[in-house]
């Protein structure tokens, strides 16, 4: 009677442990996260740059945007948008044409400046208060009309600040004293 029980007591402890081990075997394969990310990558289109950038405008902006209503209580969004704007020249648009040579100087015709790109920064832009939206679809719209009036803020912002004079003057900076180093000569820099 002894043997028996101990060869079931065995039996027992055994078929437990098996049971616990294919528990947490089957655990892991049964609740384990795979993750899958297919992707198909097509170049459009392959731009040649000449665009050099020569001043970068970094801002924040507080906007407040009120719709004033008669009925209902006003909808009201408060936000900080933070973003970019570069001034920049396209050199692609430089010939030979716009350079001039005499005997003592050269005088280049460079384009007039340009802005490259104005952004908003979503990361670092943060909406800090919406009220008065009693619909789902207030909030989204207003969202999205106040991130389409900061992009045209920031960019006017930038034009106020006199951008495309400050790019000018790097330009000139810039580009006198290297072409005077390569050409040995007095470089005028001329605009467009």
């Amino acid at each position: 009677m002894r043997i028996r029980t101990t060869i079931i007591l065995i039996t027992t402890v055994v078929t437990v442990l098996f049971l616990v081990f294919v528990f947490f075997y089957f655990k892991s394969q049964l609740f384990s996260k795979k993750t899958e990310l297919n992707e198909d990558v097509m170049v459009e289109k392959i731009t040649s740059m000449g665009k050099l950038e020569l001043v970068k405008y970094s801002m924040k902006d507080v906007l407040e945007k009120k719709e004033i209503r008669h009925i209902l209580p006003d909808k009201r969004i408060l936000f900080v948008a933070v973003g970019e704007v570069t001034g920049c020249i396209d050199l692609t648009k430089v010939s030979k044409s716009d350079i001039s040579i005499s005997d003592d100087s050269v005088t280049v015709h460079l384009p007039k400046p340009e802005i490259c790109y104005a952004k908003i920064d979503h990361q670092k832009s943060k909406v800090y208060d919406i009220s008065g939206d009693w619909f789902p679809g207030d909030t989204q719209g207003m969202m999205e009309d106040i991130y389409k009036v900061a992009e045209k803020r920031i960019l006017q912002n930038a034009a106020d600040m006199d951008i495309l004079g400050k790019t000018k003057e790097n330009a000139a900076l810039i580009f006198r004293p290297l072409l005077e180093n390569i050409s040995g000569k007095k470089v005028g820099i001329v605009f467009k």
